[in-house]
């Protein structure tokens, strides 16, 4: 069976699978992951990026806090219930 299947590949009647390029290159490719050495940068990154948004957060509740405050001062809140 097999020596026949070659012979007719041979002849062309079966198409082959196209031979592969060894010089070309997926975009697409991944690499598998070196969990030995961490992209150091890359996590740096993502901390720092966090660390900076919790920071500014914090910061603009504070703010929206005092302004809320003084807000409530100048138009003369008497409310028992809301202190």
């Amino acid at each position: 069976m097999a020596a026949g299947l070659r012979a007719v590949r041979r002849w062309g009647l079966v198409a082959a699978a196209p031979p592969r390029l060894a010089f070309t290159r997926s975009a697409f490719a991944v690499k598998k992951a070196n969990n030995a050495q961490p992209n150091w940068v890359g996590v740096g990154l993502a901390f720092g990026t966090s660390a900076a948004l919790w920071a500014f957060l914090i910061k603009q509740h504070n703010e929206d806090v005092m302004e809320y405050e003084r807000r409530k001062q100048a138009r003369g809140h008497k409310c028992t219930e809301c202190s």
